[in-house]
């Protein structure tokens, strides 16, 4: 369909009179009529206002879109009424595309499309003329806008939204807005398709353009179809040794629906064997799962006919006249034999046997059958492992079992022992029965005290006086209870100094038959008792009491016997006491040793003397000797050079060795300290006897030659008796105080 366009002309008043005119087009385009497109600029810089000519523009231009033409498409063109046609003027043309998708020839003011224009992109562009002087550049026209529309045409088909439609109706559905072609269509012959749907413009007339979309259409199920069996008999075999809970086999009901439509629950409504078959349903595949409920025999039934029903679990009531939606399928179910093992008359036996039986005694009998058919003859044995002090054995053949070994209440009362039946003809197939076997009671001990009796008498005791009072036991069991009685043995009863008295509860009392009684001519009493049960056979036995004498105070309570035990029961026994005391005897004996050790050891100092006095000279950074560096010494003679003795011994400690030191002569006559100490500092160095003791110091020796001598008061060691210091007053004032000193000390000793 075509449309019909209008084109304004516009009228511009000039600044002056001009003539307009039309210039003649340079190129046409179809689709336009034949008119030339001319836009008139028109104006006057001066103020002057002069009636102007009027002429005709376009302010409006239009172009078709899609142009598919090799030559420029061709818009309109400009002129300036300033135009004399000499070439002094130039177009030049801005805004929207100018330039690029717009061009103007600058002499002429005809404007061009470069390019294919699309109207969906870009409806309207909006551009701006003016005309110029070439020489001087100068506007000689105000700018003026206008615009070109792009002319729409029909180059673009309808398009759907999506390329694909997917979309989906229930089966057996209604009109829809795409409605269904055919009545009643069913998903179970055909669940998917696909639909092509056009859409045309121009309301579908010839020129118009088209688009297509796919839609496909899935119907979806609803519960139209009931579960079918494919088969009305089914038949499976079961081993009559298979366990309770154990699947048979599997049915499947056939249902067309999906999903929850196609759900099924499968149940047993009759049948021989409803309580001896059950019947789930896997939720996975929708079969029927039959299992044992209970273990089968054989021998008693062999073959079992049920009646399965499968329904299903969501019905939808629309569709209730298509029948019921349930089906039902015969199951026979074939017990076969399978070999059994010996089957125990009894799941366990219990046996009594008296402990005094004899061996090779039979105590009971056990008996096991082979359930099947063939009825295998059976063989017996018993499991050693219950057994393995081999005190009974069986019968293979019959299953009695007897006795191979003395029996003993006392020591075990029951037995319990496994007995195998196994199959002659296939060992493998074998059974267990547990039995019991309990020991009956004879009366084969006699009875005996229920502890050992350690009792006291005082001395002094009266006569018929209680010390002790008995009580027995008796290992046997008796039914109506135990009667014990109590006696003294035949050689005591005449002769004991303590009589026995039986109170018939079985207990006795031991009095004393006299008054006053010796520990140190009989401290201990053993007095033979004998008891007796009143069972079959009877039984007794001759227990022995012990009574120490002791001696006790007035009131009858224990001072002292030779049973110390029995005064302090809470205190330490004989041999504890004996054991400390022992170890008491060893520590000293040890403490003894060392010491002697010790003793051998320490160097005894010879100078007991108070008044031998010495001075003790330390070296503190001497590392030889240790803590016996600090013995004394004498040095006296170190004043006095003359009174060196060269066979004088150290007289501090016992010499340790027994030969004597090399000592060198030494000069007697004006001897020098020094001299002295470096020959007894040689004598030691050579000496591998002496220790290093050899930490010396001299103090106040002036050497030989002095008017004083020696003003040490060290001197005074080898002196006896006070001395005389009033030659100091004869030295000189240098010596004034101390003469002053000593002179005082003596005026006021005087006193």
């Amino acid at each position: 369909m075509m449309r019909t366009y209008h084109c304004f002309w516009l009228l511009f008043w000039a600044g002056q009179p001009h003539q307009s005119f039309l210039t003649p087009l340079s190129k046409r385009t179809s689709g336009f009529p034949e008119k030339e497109k001319v836009l008139v600029l028109s104006g006057n810089s001066r103020r002057d206002l002069h009636r102007s000519k009027r002429s005709w523009m376009w302010n409006q231009f239009f172009l078709l879109e899609e142009y598919t033409g090799t030559d420029y498409q061709y818009v309109g063109k400009l002129h300036s009424d300033q135009d004399k046609g000499d070439g002094s003027l130039k177009y030049i043309l801005s805004g929207d595309g100018a330039g690029d998708l717009f061009i103007i020839n600058e002499n002429t003011g005809d404007i061009q499309a470069t390019k294919r224009l699309d109207r969906e992109e870009k409806p309207v562009y909006i551009l701006r003329a003016q005309a110029i002087n070439r020489r001087t550049g100068r506007p000689v026209e105000p700018e003026s806008e206008f615009i070109i529309k792009i002319h729409d045409i029909n180059d673009n088909e309808p398009m759907f939204t999506k390329d694909v439609y997917n979309a989906s109706i229930p089966e057996m559905s209604d009109v829809g807005i795409i409605k269904t072609a055919l009545l009643n269509m069913d998903r179970e012959n055909r669940e998917q398709y696909q639909v092509v749907i056009q859409a045309k413009d121009m309301g579908g007339q010839m020129g118009g353009l088209s688009g297509t979309t796919t839609v496909n259409i899935t119907l979806t199920d609803v519960n139209d179809n009931p579960p079918r069996f494919p088969q009305s008999t089914y038949q499976f075999r079961a081993p009559e040794s298979m366990p309770p809970d154990s699947p048979v086999g599997r049915i499947k009901a056939n249902d067309a629906d999906v999903d929850e439509n196609a759900e099924i629950e499968y149940s047993i409504t009759e049948g021989d064997g409803y309580d001896m078959f059950g019947i789930t349903t896997d939720k996975d595949t929708q079969e029927g799962i039959i299992t044992v409920k209970k273990a089968l025999d054989f021998e008693n039934k062999n073959l079992y006919i049920l009646k399965v029903e499968a329904t299903n679990t969501h019905v939808d009531p629309r569709f209730l006249y298509l029948g019921p939606f349930k089906d039902s399928a015969t199951v026979r179910i074939q017990v076969e034999d399978v070999d059994e093992p010996p089957v125990f008359s009894r799941p366990a036996y219990i046996m009594e046997v008296k402990e005094d039986v004899p061996i090779n005694s039979v105590i009971g009998t056990v008996t096991a059958q082979d359930p099947d058919a063939a009825k295998n003859p059976v063989k017996y044995s018993v499991d050693r492992h219950t057994d393995m002090d081999r005190v009974f054995n069986i019968n293979s053949g019959n299953g009695s079992i007897f006795t191979s070994k003395p029996l003993d209440r006392e020591t075990l009362l029951w037995h319990n022992i496994t007995v195998i039946a196994a199959e002659i003809n296939n060992p493998k197939q074998s059974s267990r029965v547990p039995v019991f076997i309990k020991v009956l009671d004879v009366n084969d001990n006699a009875p005996e005290f229920a502890m050992f009796y350690e009792t006291f008498v005082c001395e002094n005791a009266k006569a018929e006086q209680l010390i002790q009072t008995l009580s027995a036991v008796d290992k046997d069991d008796s039914y109506s209870g135990h009667q014990f009685s109590f006696s003294l043995a035949p050689e005591a009863a005449s002769s004991s100094n303590f009589t026995l008295q039986d109170n018939r509860d079985n207990t006795a009392g031991i009095f004393t038959r006299k008054t006053r009684y010796n520990r140190h001519e009989i401290s201990t009493y053993f007095l033979p008792v004998v008891i007796s049960d009143n069972d079959y056979p009877i039984q007794s036995s001759t227990e022995t009491v012990t009574i120490r004498v002791c001696a006790c105070d007035h009131r009858g309570k224990m001072l002292s016997c030779n049973a110390e035990a029995l005064i302090h029961p809470t205190g330490l026994s004989t041999g504890a006491l004996i054991a400390i005391l022992l170890c008491i005897i060893i520590l000293l004996i040890t403490v003894v040793l060392f010491a002697a050790l010790r003793r051998q050891r320490k160097k005894e100092p010879l100078i007991i003397s108070k008044e031998d006095i010495r001075d003790n000279i330390v070296s503190y950074n001497d590392e030889g000797g240790g803590e016996e560096d600090t013995q004394a010494f004498d040095i006296g003679t170190l004043r006095n050079p003359e009174a060196i003795d060269d066979n004088k011994l150290r007289r501090d400690i016992v010499p340790e060795t027994l030969f004597m030191p090399r000592r060198t002569a030494t000069a007697r006559d004006n001897t020098d300290v020094r001299d002295f100490i470096n020959q007894r500092l040689k004598e030691n160095d050579t000496d591998p006897t002496a220790p290093p003791y050899d930490s010396l110091a001299t103090y106040a020796y002036e050497g030989n030659g002095s008017v004083a001598e020696s003003l040490s008061s060290l001197e005074s060691v080898t002196t006896d008796g006070d001395q005389d210091y009033d030659y100091l007053s004869d030295w000189g004032p240098r010596f004034k105080k101390l003469a002053d000193m000593y002179g005082a000390m003596d005026s006021d000793k005087d006193s």
